[in-house]
């Protein structure tokens, strides 16, 4: 009884595999399905029934298990490729995020320029030098501004100095005239005096 139920459940095994062998086109033949077919063209009828033999079925069953567990293994070969994959896939993006950082801190230090020990952006660097330039031209105007004006006070106090000069000169030469026509009277006096003792 129990070789009849272990040899129905092999024939509704067969009968599901074929229908579905045939319904899915794109399947490709395998040894168990090879068998299978081997099996059923090989075994006799009866009342309505396919008879077949009990090593051919022990054969069939060792055949399938034999395929399961070539199956297994080639399964857990692939989970193994898979996950070696995985691990590639993650030590990828890890070196593609340190790459990354790499690359963002070389185009920082490729855009960044020393000064007086700083590091400055090439745009903070232009603006500093160009802001240094301005601020030396303002410097320069301011300086310029103050020379000329300097200059033209000097000019005018050197204008007022000579202008004072010559006024002490007529004031001297003055005193000097009017010293010796006061020396003059005075020794005319001095000689009438004498004259008169």
């Amino acid at each position: 009884m129990r070789t009849q139920n272990y040899v129905l459940a092999i024939f509704a095994f067969i009968a599901v595999f074929q229908v579905n062998a045939q319904q899915d086109s794109i399947a490709t033949q395998t040894p168990v399905q090879d068998e299978f077919t081997k099996l059923i063209e090989e075994s006799n009828n009866y009342q309505g029934y396919k008879v077949v033999e009990y090593d051919k079925l022990i054969e069939l069953r060792n055949t399938t298990r034999s395929y399961i567990s070539e199956l297994k293994e080639e399964i857990i070969v692939q989970q193994n490729t898979v996950d070696q994959q995985n691990e590639e896939i993650k030590q990828l993006k890890t070196d593609l995020s340190a790459t990354q950082e790499d690359l963002t801190r070389v185009t920082e230090e490729k855009d960044a320029l020393m000064f007086l020990g700083m590091p400055f952006s090439k745009s903070g660097y232009k603006t500093m030098m160009w802001g240094i330039v301005g601020g030396l031209i303002v410097i320069l105007l301011i300086l310029f501004f103050r020379y000329k004006s300097s200059n033209a006070a000097t000019k005018e106090a050197q204008k007022k100095l000579e202008e004072t000069e010559k006024e002490f000169d007529s004031y001297r030469t003055k005193a000097l005239e009017k010293e010796q026509r006061l020396g003059r009277m005075l020794q005319d006096e001095r000689n009438k005096a004498a004259g008169n003792s």
